[in-house]
């Protein structure tokens, strides 16, 4: 009897650690092991991280805005985070990347949401556009996004929005993500990444 009740008791431990998600952050702790949040003065409070662009650090960085990268490994995955742009953001950038460079990134502004793949082979490591552009920024909102990549495919759900895309090059393992913005202010809360 009391083998079985043990038994079942590690059968449902299992079962909750595989549903367990890779990350969850919260932003209830500043520092967290694999976020690294760099290129400006990101603060965290009220479960928030927010940031607003220093232009000196912006040339400094070669053109590039605050950003905060999760060192994570994965292949497929599901990423949910939700964003707050304000009127003077130029740009919002989701970016999956492998061990060789970029691998999935889709660029959200006030013209609408382009989405990209990075293949491996081509010269200079050049994007590859990928079918229907999303919607554009809705500055003063919190804006839900969700990303599904599983092999070859990438679903994105940016609020109402929702759109699937493939190219071959997508199905790579992945060494990191970010989230990351041009000009303004940008508020990132709800940062989970789940198998």
């Amino acid at each position: 009897m009391i083998k079985r009740v043990l038994l079942a008791f590690l059968a449902a431990s299992s079962l909750c650690a595989a549903d367990a998600p890779l990350l969850k952050d919260d932003f209830s702790n500043p520092k967290l092991e694999t976020r690294r949040a760099s290129r400006g003065e990101w603060k965290f409070a009220d479960n928030t991280a927010t940031c607003t662009q220093d232009d000196e650090l912006y040339k400094k960085h070669k053109d590039h805005g605050p950003i905060i990268f999760y060192d994570l490994g994965y292949e497929d995955a599901t990423i949910r985070y939700s964003f707050k742009a304000d009127a003077a953001v130029k740009s919002v950038v989701f970016t999956s990347n492998g061990s060789d460079g970029h691998i999935f990134r889709f660029v959200s502004s006030e013209r609408g949401t382009s989405v990209v793949a990075f293949p491996p082979d081509s010269k200079d490591h050049k994007a590859a556009r990928l079918g229907k552009p999303g919607p554009a920024l809705k500055p003063g909102e919190w804006v839900p996004v969700v990303v599904t990549l599983k092999g070859p495919k990438a679903t994105v759900k940016i609020a109402d929005f929702e759109e699937t895309y493939e190219h071959a090059s997508l199905a790579r393992p992945k060494t990191n993500l970010s989230i990351g913005f041009s000009f303004g202010t940008v508020s990132v809360k709800d940062v989970v990444v789940e198998k």
